[in-house]
């Protein structure tokens, strides 16, 4: 009893540093952000960055100080496994979205007419899109499936971090625009794909796919908008969207509605019956604390 309440204690500890080392650096690079010009001063881009850096720097340090443990260990070891994920994971994430936009254009309530532009510019609205969205991914997955998250796994189990780390990915988009009850069952259910990405894999590398593979496909492929968010356009063809709020997402975009609810399970079922998405070995053997010292995953 006495050792389970030290594993406790010291779990809280180390999560609570986390989140003071991430907070102070994220003030710090937020002002180092602040005195760049204000051409590139762009908010969105400026978050993406800012959480990214502070919450892997306080990651990786602490599992270096703390934990004793590479950092590799975080779920981010450079390896051929990780090439792998990678293009798995973009594959399973913009299949979910595929599945919901054709739920959507097969119920007539998505519809599609033609906008200005060129293929050229097509071609490289959605590059720089993927780039956005991966940097936008990868800074969601380090702060919610990352060190914080594989702490909370080691003490309290995976399920009970994958239920709290989804509650808390929901809560982080409840200000988005046109939110709603259905978007936040959503977001929570995104949540749970990706903390089991990330589990089926020990790869960050393959959750951030997952993730960017959605938001990438949503907004540049079917050009929607994500999590209510409508700032991004692609030239050659504009989306209405009509019919009921449950069903479509509305203004919040397939995440709001049942179509998103039907893209989220398809893209955890091909997350969990794929073959390939298997433990990357290089993290494996770098010991990530999800994992017992046999190499399976701790129930707490």
């Amino acid at each position: 009893m006495e050792r389970r309440v030290a594993e406790w204690l010291g779990a809280l500890a180390r999560i609570a540093a986390f989140v003071a080392l991430f907070g102070l650096l994220g003030i710090a690079l937020g002002a180092l952000w602040g005195m760049l010009p204000e051409r590139l001063q762009d908010p969105l881009a400026a978050q993406a960055v800012v959480v990214s850096i502070a919450a892997l720097a306080a990651g990786a340090l602490l599992i270096r100080v703390v934990d004793r443990r590479a950092v590799a260990a975080l779920g981010l070891a450079f390896s051929r496994t990780a090439v792998q994920h990678v293009w798995i994971g973009v594959v399973i994430g913009a299949a979910g979205l595929v599945a919901a936009a054709a739920a959507m254009l097969a119920t007539g309530v998505l519809e599609y007419g033609a906008q200005p532009g060129t293929p050229a510019g097509w071609i490289t609205t959605v590059a720089v899109h993927a780039v956005m969205f991966t940097v936008a991914a990868f800074a969601e997955e380090v702060l919610f499936r990352g060190y914080a998250f594989q702490v909370l796994a080691r003490t309290a189990g995976p399920v009970a971090a994958i239920v709290v780390s989804s509650v808390l990915f929901s809560i982080a988009h409840g200000a988005n625009p046109s939110v709603g009850l259905f978007a936040l069952v959503n977001i929570f259910l995104a949540g749970i794909l990706l903390a089991i990405a990330y589990l089926r894999t020990l790869s960050l590398w393959f959750a951030t796919a997952v993730h960017m593979g959605w938001n990438w496909a949503m907004a540049s492929l079917f050009d929607l908008p994500v999590s209510g968010l409508q700032m991004f356009d692609t030239p050659l063809y504009e989306p209405v969207v009509e019919g009921p709020g449950w069903w479509s997402g509305g203004g919040f975009g397939p995440e709001g509605g049942l179509v998103g609810t039907l893209g989220f399970a398809i893209a955890l079922l091909l997350t969990v019956r794929w073959r390939r998405v298997q433990p990357d070995p290089s993290i494996a053997a770098a010991r990530p604390l999800v994992l017992r010292s046999e190499g399976e995953l701790d129930a707490g």
